[in-house]
């Protein structure tokens, strides 16, 4: 974990970018479409821990985006090379765009100066989609990456963070996958190689500190 002072340097509002990755209710919320990715997000207290992060961003102007996986009703452009899309397609509750499997799962609140960024092809919030871009004309260097899922898109996002030449920090208490026991060990084997990691409350802890204005 970094010290204090390190944490601080990296973390500037006016360069960091707080990043959500499928906290929308078809996949965290209670009629989610994968319970028991849900059911963890809650019960380890990720899902909160983002919703703090996020009102504390808002609060010291960090920047927050959110990422959204959706697919078309028709499916059109989604991907299918891969056995996840094609259970993904037969599961009971479907992403759709403009459904509310696809907004954003409380307790996190959207402000009006949140970006929502969706897609609909691919495994990674940053490749292929408007999320990139968004943070070079916002001059991002840090990207503070929470959510879901430890399995598949955390990894994608840090890595697609780092290749990019960004700074990705992960909350390790503000993300989740399944089974309980696979996150850290991700974590401990994966993202400690790549990303700078710390925990929520240290994070809010460098927020508060940074009032808005």
């Amino acid at each position: 974990m970094p010290s204090h002072e390190q944490l601080s340097e990296l973390i500037d509002p006016a360069t960091t970018v707080l990043l959500t990755v499928e906290c929308q209710q078809g996949v965290v919320g209670a009629d989610s479409a994968l319970p028991e990715l849900a059911k963890e997000a809650r019960s380890s207290g990720a899902l909160a821990n983002v919703a703090r992060l996020v009102a504390a961003a808002h609060a010291s102007g960090v920047q927050v985006v959110h990422a959204i996986a959706e697919r078309r009703p028709d499916g059109r452009g989604a991907n299918r090379n891969a056995r996840l899309f094609h259970v993904a397609e037969r599961l009971p509750v479907q992403q759709l765009s403009g459904t509310s499997a696809v907004r954003v799962a409380a307790p996190i609140e959207v402000s009006e100066e949140d970006f929502v960024v969706r897609r609909l092809h691919g495994l990674s919030p940053i490749q292929g989609t408007d999320v990139d871009p968004l943070l070079r004309n916002l001059g991002c260097r840090t990207l503070v990456v929470t959510g879901v899922s430890a399995n598949v898109a955390i990894p994608n996002a840090v890595f697609d963070a780092v290749n990019r030449g960004y700074t990705a920090v992960v909350p390790t208490d503000a993300i989740a996958g399944v089974p309980s026991d696979y996150t850290p060990a991700m974590i401990r084997n994966t993202l400690a190689l790549v990303a700078t990691l710390t925990t929520t409350a240290d994070l809010l802890a460098r927020l508060n500190r940074r009032p808005r204005g």
